[in-house]
């Protein structure tokens, strides 16, 4: 058996960056506060905890004083630095610098829509930690779209300027940009000049697409590696699945099912941009164990 690891897949630049903050500041003190998940993985996140790592959310951080904070890539709302300053609270920003550029546009546009009655949308999850951050520089007036069906959260009347969460899918970005359109046509109150869509998706995590599609085509089984918490994870095995039908969502190895490698000769291991390289390592060498176990009886 053929066992290939996706060189395209692991961590994206921003999410090395925050975990590597993070290893460099736990090797000066024994412990660090991180404000949410530093990454949606649950591996990770236990691997760090065991270096020092301690999670807290936002109730928590306004009960702490004099202590650091780490800031992990998907950004934070104003109110956090806030908070920070009040409590004397020393934050790491390891902020992607990707997610505060769209911040700042976000900001920029918010600032200037509020002069002729203008909406922000931002097509992205409900709740996500990066939109969360993004709805932060709009006084949380943001309109948060995921589907079609959201859309009737928009006044049509009004001007329209449209952003993306930055892990969103291109494709869903300019079916929503699309819908947008045709009803600001069919509401014949504004016309399309009143429209500003923003496609703020990063390339680095959208060119993985098309790379996966490829990699899909090219094994027998593909064994996708992701925590369950991540959007990113869920898309990209999509693309996997719909490529390959003998496509298999794994948060670790112990979830591997001995029947899906039955006979086969290509296993292809990828992940998420929050996907650690050492997981896929050590989903490889399991297959490969019971590769050898199989062949042995």
């Amino acid at each position: 058996m053929k066992i290939t690891i996706d060189d395209n897949s692991g961590y994206c630049f921003g999410v090395e960056y925050a975990i590597q903050m993070a290893e460099d500041e736990l090797q000066e003190s024994e412990n660090l506060y991180c404000l949410g998940d530093i990454v949606h993985n649950d591996m990770e996140v236990k691997r760090l905890y065991e270096k020092g790592l301690r999670i807290i959310d936002r109730e928590e951080m306004r009960q702490l004083h004099d202590c650091k904070v780490l800031i992990r890539a998907h950004g934070e709302p104003p109110e956090t630095y806030q908070i920070a300053l009040k409590n004397n609270l020393e934050l790491i920003d390891a902020s992607c610098p990707v997610v505060l550029k769209l911040q700042n546009r976000v900001k920029n546009a918010y600032d200037t829509s509020t002069k002729n009655k203008g909406q922000i949308v931002i097509y992205g999850k409900e709740g996500h930690a990066e939109v969360i951050g993004l709805t932060g520089q709009t006084n949380q007036e943001a309109i948060i779209v995921s589907s079609e069906e959201d859309l009737d959260k928009i006044d049509f009347s009004r001007p329209v300027t449209l952003f993306s969460q930055t892990t969103k899918s291109t494709k869903g970005f300019y079916h929503i940009k699309a819908c947008i359109e045709k009803k600001i046509e069919d509401a014949k109150v504004q016309n399309l000049d009143s429209f500003n869509a923003n496609d703020s998706i990063c390339r680095q995590v959208s060119n993985r697409e098309p790379q996966l599609h490829k990699f899909a085509q090219t094994h027998e089984v593909i064994v996708f590696v992701s925590g369950k918490k991540s959007s990113n994870g869920k898309a990209l095995y999509q693309v996997c699945k719909a490529i390959n039908s003998k496509s298999y969502f794994i948060e670790n190895e112990s979830e591997l099912d001995p029947e899906w490698l039955q006979g086969v000769r290509s296993v292809g291991i990828c992940g998420a941009t929050s996907t650690p390289m050492w997981l896929m390592k050590q989903v490889s060498a399991h297959i490969q164990e019971m590769n050898e176990m199989a062949f042995a009886s």
